[in-house]
């Protein structure tokens, strides 16, 4: 093999060996961004948290009650929904049969 092939070769690996290490680094800042996002969520649940339990924060814990009630109401009136659908299924699937025919 010449060798301006093999240096041709070597500068690619090189340019990229550089190129994937600049895309690591750019992963690695993306994930350290994504973690410090993540403790800071995770801060602000745990504030809700203690907020919620020591009972500070009256309207919300209203609030979540309030759709905590609405979500049963739907649960019911999906369940409810279910049963009818199901019921008419199993009719439907045995439709009645025709009368015969008279000969008067």
């Amino acid at each position: 093999m010449p060798k301006t092939s093999k240096d041709t070769m070597i500068k690619q690996l090189l340019e990229l060996n550089i190129s994937l290490q600049k895309k690591e680094a750019d992963l690695i800042t993306s994930v350290n961004k994504l973690t410090k996002k993540m403790n800071a969520m995770v801060s602000l649940f745990q504030q809700a948290a203690k907020d919620i339990k020591q009972g500070t924060d009256e309207p919300l814990i209203k609030k979540l009650e309030m759709l905590l009630e609405q979500n049963k109401n739907l649960s019911r009136g999906l369940l409810l929904l279910e049963k009818y659908v199901r019921e008419k299924a199993a009719v439907s699937a045995f439709p009645p049969k025709p009368l015969p025919k008279s000969n008067f």
